[in-house]
């Protein structure tokens, strides 16, 4: 597919799409490609690992996309500490936006004393959105931690990693656990991340309320948007 010019009308899609590079095989090279997507298709965002922030926001200087942080991937298992630490890295190499996952295993565990006090120091660094990891939970964890999210001064709720339990089959799931998000966070931005593949599937996440869509292949979906368009 041939690379668009940034000054061509951008399919509305793009506007919500945070376009992600991540992995442990991402060169830099990889990450100037997807910022150039990014400028190109107008894209939100671009979310990448810490060690990629500078680059990133060096690539994209000049631009309205905004530089995501991925912190913590996939269980959010690390210490306060560690994480907060991880957070104020990012600010300074110039994120402009922190996706944390929150504590699974402290969900599990039902410390949400610990769950409001971590994410609370965190929202204060830079805008945060926090990831649940609802293909984890149950319905009712889905709604108090996402509850507590709100509480703790976040944007924003985000359902999942790639590295969510649930498969692409099963995205009609997580357009469930969006609603439980809806209804227990209300007022807050809420993106749909894992597994989301097709211009259908972005469709598909925004109807049952996302506001914000996590994947790698922002290309493909917007691309094929707009063939259907000019078709």
């Amino acid at each position: 597919m041939a690379k668009l010019n940034s000054s061509k009308k951008k399919a509305p899609l793009a506007a919500a799409i945070d376009q992600t590079k991540i992995g442990s095989k991402v060169a830099e090279k990889d990450i100037k490609k997807t910022c150039a997507e990014v400028r190109d298709y107008g894209f939100r965002g671009i979310c990448v690992n810490p060690q990629w922030v500078r680059t990133a926001k060096m690539e994209l200087r000049d631009s309205d996309a905004k530089v995501i942080c991925l912190i913590d991937d996939p269980i959010g298992d690390s210490g306060h500490s560690l994480r907060v630490q991880a957070c104020k890295t990012a600010q300074e190499d110039g994120a402009d936006e922190l996706d944390v996952v929150v504590s699974i295993p402290d969900v599990k565990h039902e410390l949400w004393v610990d769950i409001y006090n971590d994410l609370s120091e965190i929202c204060a660094i830079i805008p945060t959105k926090v990831i649940i990891g609802s293909g984890y939970l149950t319905d009712d964890e889905i709604a108090k931690v996402s509850a507590i999210v709100k509480k703790a001064g976040a944007i924003c709720v985000k359902t999942a990693t790639a590295k969510d339990p649930l498969e692409h089959r099963e995205l009609k799931e997580k357009h469930f656990h969006l609603k439980i998000m809806q209804k227990a966070a209300p007022g807050l931005l809420m993106k749909a991340s894992g597994n989301i593949k097709t211009a259908k599937d972005a469709r598909d996440a925004i109807k049952a309320g996302a506001d914000i869509i996590g994947t790698s292949n922002g290309v493909d979906i917007v691309g094929k948007k707009m063939k259907l368009k000019k078709m």
